[in-house]
C-alpha cells in the first residue's frame, strides 16, 4: 500500500484522481469577457456547450466546469477573465479542493469571500 511522507506537500483534488490546476497569477487569465462561449467537450460533455456569459447563472456554471475539469493551464487562460473570477468567487459551486487550492495560491480570492458576509 503506498504512503505518502509525512512532510508531502497537501493536493487538492477537484474530483477523485483530479488534480486541482491553479494559475500561477490572476493577471494571466485573459478569457472572454461578454458572448457566447463553447467549452471544448474534454471540458464540457453535453452535446450544448455554448455558455452566454452575458447571463450570470451560465457565467458561474462555465467559470465552475473549466475551474475543476482543466489540465492545462492554456485551458484557464483561454476561457477564464482574472477580473470577473474575483467577481464571482463568492457565488460560484465549487468541491471544497478546488476552492482550497485557489484560494491557497490567491489568497485575495478567500478575502473576497470573507467580505461578502459582512
Amino acid at each position: 500500500m503506498p504512503t505518502s511522507a509525512p512532510d508531502a506537500p497537501a493536493r487538492h483534488l477537484a474530483r477523485p484522481h483530479r488534480p486541482v490546476l491553479v494559475a500561477g497569477t490572476l493577471g494571466e487569465l485573459a478569457g472572454p469577457r461578454h458572448g457566447i462561449v463553447e467549452l471544448p467537450l474534454r471540458l464540457w460533455w453535453n452535446p450544448h456547450r455554448a455558455f452566454d456569459l452575458d447571463q450570470p447563472t451560465m457565467l458561474a456554471w462555465m467559470y465552475e466546469n473549466v475551474l475543476r475539469e482543466a489540465v492545462r493551464v492554456d485551458e484557464l487562460r483561454s476561457y477564464l477573465h482574472g477580473p470577473t473570477l474575483l467577481r464571482i468567487w463568492p457565488e460560484l459551486n465549487l468541491p471544497h479542493g478546488v476552492r482550497a487550492a485557489w484560494e491557497a495560491r490567491h489568497p485575495g480570492l478567500r478575502r473576497r469571500v470573507v467580505g461578502a458576509h459582512h
